[in-house]
């Protein structure tokens, strides 16, 4: 039982020290990689905020608790009924109260995880109306990106190389990123032109496949100004490492500038009017009684063929 304290006491000890290096560190880089890092990059969006919740207060106390519990289980087996100080085993091999447990008690700690998921995933389905919408498609190996509802043509976004994007953010920056206004929700639709990939952005908790032949769609609500990365997350051929993603999210004056840089409009112009003449035209020849096509019934009797009676 000493060596089960001993062991034990060594386990808590490295599970503090570990929690006061990572609290010791630098705070993480929002929207990238810090290098180093072992905790979750920090969120910029409320999908993410939900997502990092539940991991930290829900799916994190959960298994750690399950980890010690199995620990400490199997430790004290290991000390407790060895050969020396247990050298006459028990010879009974069920117990009903504990086999109940152990079928009972994982059943309602998936139960209770499954609420919290539930409502999550809910949330991803939950779009708000969207302010616009962004079509990505994925390629081999790039992205090409359009905004449809703003009139801006599609444009491809290409790996930065190395010696342009710096070591840091090689393989995670690009030529043209996708630009979107603080605060607005973002519908995502993503479709695969050739085989599937994934766009995906941790910072904002998103990750949807790109699939040929079918139209994907999520969305985001970014609530910090900055620069946010992501890369493909499916396996997707050669070049799948090449493919990275990079949004920027600016002012509402800043991205109106960006979309006319674009040729785009943040107010696309309306349906053109009928002219009045035209619309007189149209008003007087759907008041006009319709014409029968059905020909006019003949008032002359039909002549009989029966030959005259004699």
């Amino acid at each position: 039982m000493g060596m089960l304290k001993r062991a034990t006491g060594s386990m808590v000890a490295a599970v503090a020290a570990a929690g006061y290096g990572a609290a010791a560190r630098a705070a993480d880089l929002l929207g990238q990689p810090t290098p180093g890092a072992i905790d979750m990059q920090p969120g910029a969006a409320p999908l993410r905020y939900q997502q990092m919740w539940f991991h930290n207060a829900i799916l994190l106390p959960v298994t750690t608790l399950i980890a010690v519990f199995v620990l400490i289980l199997l430790l004290w087996c290991v000390f407790r009924f060895n050969s020396k100080t247990n050298p006459v085993p028990a010879r009974f091999s069920h117990n009903t109260p504990i086999e109940i447990i152990w079928t009972v008690v994982p059943v309602l700690i998936l139960m209770v995880i499954a609420i919290f998921s539930f409502k999550l995933l809910y949330a991803f389905h939950d779009m708000p109306p969207p302010d616009f919408t962004v079509k990505a498609t994925g390629n081999q190996w790039y992205w090409s990106y359009e905004y449809p509802d703003l009139k801006i043509p599609e444009y491809t976004s290409n790996i930065l190389p190395e010696d342009k994007a710096g070591r840091d953010l090689y393989r995670l920056a690009v030529d043209n990123p996708i630009v979107v206004p603080v605060d607005k929700v973002v519908r995502v639709e993503t479709t695969g032109a050739d085989v599937i990939h994934s766009w995906t952005i941790p910072a904002f908790g998103v990750k949807i496949d790109s699939i040929p032949g079918k139209m994907n769609q999520t969305w985001f609500k970014a609530d910090r100004i900055g620069t946010y990365y992501g890369q493909c997350s499916e396996l997707c051929g050669l070049n799948h490492a090449f493919m990275p993603i990079e949004v920027k999210v600016v002012s509402e004056p800043d991205f109106e500038a960006w979309v006319a840089s674009k040729g785009g409009s943040m107010h696309p112009p309306a349906p053109a009017a009928v002219p009045a003449s035209s619309a007189a035209v149209q008003a007087s020849a759907s008041s006009a009684p319709a014409t029968s096509s059905a020909p006019a019934a003949s008032a002359a009797p039909a002549a009989s063929s029966a030959p005259a009676a004699h």
